[in-house]
């Protein structure tokens, strides 16, 4: 152990190589689970078999929430290596690979190559940058694009002035912004113009203004941004109103989505996310105080991005846990200036706590199977059950990981750089196995047990697929065709009010459907909220239990399909 891990080149690209195949497999090794998961697959399986590539749609019906960056890149896969659930995840994949070498490159480029390894080790291995890397939903999207745009920024500021790697890298970050904004919105652009702001204010640095290269930029956001909002105006006059005024106006302003929360909300996702560097944290956001005036300050611009992210989040009307993602990048650089400044003490801490962890988690996890209701809990305690060995297996990995690193720290800087990477490791390792044994939920969550049973009833393209009270985000994606909504519009309201024609709004006139549908020898098939199946039971409705379980009851009509 006399040569540190990062002089080896063979140890990295190891440790690399190790880190991709894991990654790469854990992509496709769980169902798509509701909602976002279901949604973004549907709506790219949706784009694929219609070929419009402009106007987005869930379950057939105009949906204007987001801008279409996603839906292209998972249609796009679809296209190339077809339907499934790494296809579907493969784009948020990239993305959280594309962070992990920004911020990699960054590091090295702007502080030192012991930085930029010890930067994508941290983030990396962060319980939610790995996490969401898995996860088909926008905010891995927009924050991988963001990273871009923060990296190419640091990149180009650092460099020598009027050089072609400041100008390259300015018109990286420009990309970025532009793909942010074609990933969520607004945001994509406002939230780092923002936080240039105030740097500008807290450094007086007016001269960084001049090194933006705002002329080429603009015309490269422009080129990659303006051409779809266009486009979609042009066919759907509804939509500039919409989205510009509704999904980010309304929804920073009030909780017109219902998805409000306390001024603390994303504190503890935080603490959460940051596993396994809690211990660092505040003593890596302290790094950007202490820089001395100069030039440029790359250390500032990572604390005013990672605090004025998280504070804009913080008060929006509308909260998700995945919102302050994109702050994770900028926090991961801190965290390995830090590291590299220090000794062996905070590092000390650090596998301290994640042996704290694993032993808290234990407790946690034998007190909640003790503590469950055989009676309200008697469908899920086989699915905690089956989550148990997996939860322990993640806090054992943490005990070992903290020890392991604990021992290491004895072995001077050669050992301390061990410790690190071993800590990186056991929190990659706990957060992956803990997402794999999710996979019992989410195929409870998803409902994907019913697919064969749906399958034989939906064998003719032409038997209509209703969703009654409830909507599910993951099973068209699976039976690979929509449903006709009834009675409740879900978000898709608005698409609904543009065409009333593709649902039914009151269940009386469902029923007289369903009856048609009988009196013709046509079968039929519709998933019902628990409630209304217990409604129509007593009823007489027409119908056979296909599947159920507590949050669906699926049914077909009393002809048998052909």
């Amino acid at each position: 152990m006399k040569q540190s891990p990062y002089d080896s080149p063979r140890t990295l690209w190891a440790i690399a190589l190790a880190f991709l195949a894991i990654w790469l497999y854990m992509l496709g090794s769980r169902t798509l689970v509701p909602t976002d998961e279901g949604r973004y697959a549907e709506m790219a399986r949706e784009m694929l078999a219609t070929g419009d590539w402009i106007t987005l749609r869930l379950n057939g019906i105009k949906y204007f929430e987001k801008p279409p960056l996603q839906n292209w890149m998972n249609a796009l896969t679809f296209a190339l290596f077809g339907l499934g659930d790494w296809q579907a995840r493969l784009w948020t994949g990239v993305c959280g690979l594309l962070g992990v070498a920004a911020v990699a490159y960054t590091g090295s480029k702007v502080f030192s190559f012991r930085i930029g390894i010890s930067a994508a080790l941290v983030l990396g291995s962060s319980f939610y940058w790995a996490g969401m890397g898995h996860v088909n939903s926008l905010d891995m999207g927009l924050s991988g694009m963001m990273t871009l745009s923060l990296c190419g920024l640091l990149v180009a500021q650092h460099a020598s002035k009027g050089s072609t790697t400041e100008r390259n890298a300015m018109l990286v970050c420009w990309l970025g912004m532009a793909l942010a904004t074609m990933s969520k919105g607004l945001i994509g652009f406002v939230l780092p113009g923002a936080v240039l702001v105030l740097y500008t204010i807290w450094t007086r640095d007016l001269g960084l203004w001049t090194r933006l290269h705002m002329g080429k930029g603009l015309i490269l956001f422009f080129a990659v941004t303006a051409p779809w909002f266009i486009l979609i105006a042009l066919r759907n006059p509804e939509h500039p109103h919409f989205f510009f005024i509704h999904e980010h106006f309304d929804r920073f302003t009030s909780d017109v989505h219902k998805r409000g929360g306390a001024w603390h909300y994303f504190i503890p996702l935080l603490i959460l996310g940051i596993i396994p560097w809690i211990g660092m944290l505040l003593q890596g956001l302290k790094t950007g105080l202490g820089e001395a005036a100069g030039q440029f300050q790359p250390r500032k611009m990572l604390l005013i991005w990672s605090a004025f992210l998280f504070f804009f989040f913080s008060i929006s009307g509308s909260k998700l846990p995945g919102y302050i993602l994109p702050i994770f990048p900028a926090l991961a650089l801190l965290i390995a200036v830090h590291i590299e400044a220090v000794g062996n003490k905070s590092v000390k801490i650090s596998a301290a706590l994640l042996i704290l962890i694993g032993i808290a988690g234990l407790g946690a996890l034998a007190y909640f199977l003790g503590n469950l209701d055989p009676v309200k809990q008697a469908y899920d305690i086989p699915l905690y059950h089956d989550f148990a060995p997996w939860l322990v297996a993640t806090c054992l990995i943490a005990i070992a990981g903290g020890i392991g690193a604990w021992l290491l720290l004895r072995r001077g800087e050669t050992g301390k750089d061990w410790a690190i990477i071993t800590i990186a490791s056991a929190g990659y390792l706990l957060g992956q196995i803990a997402f794999q044994g999710h996979d019992p939920w989410g195929k409870y969550i998803a409902g994907t047990a019913h697919l064969s049973a749906m399958r034989a009833e939906l064998k003719d393209p032409a038997t209509p697929l209703y969703a009654v009270g409830r909507y599910e985000q993951a099973l068209p994606f699976y039976l690979e065709r929509t449903t006709i909504l009834v009675e409740f519009p879900d978000e898709m309201e608005f698409g609904l009010i543009q065409e009333k024609q593709l649902w039914i709004p009151k269940r009386e006139d469902f029923i007289k459907k369903w009856q048609s549908h009988q009196d013709k020898g046509q079968p039929a098939v519709a998933i019902l909220r628990t409630d209304i199946y217990e409604d129509l039971k007593n009823t007489g409705f027409p119908m056979r239990v296909i599947g159920q379980d507590p949050r669906r009851v699926i049914v077909a009509n009393l002809v048998t399909p052909k």
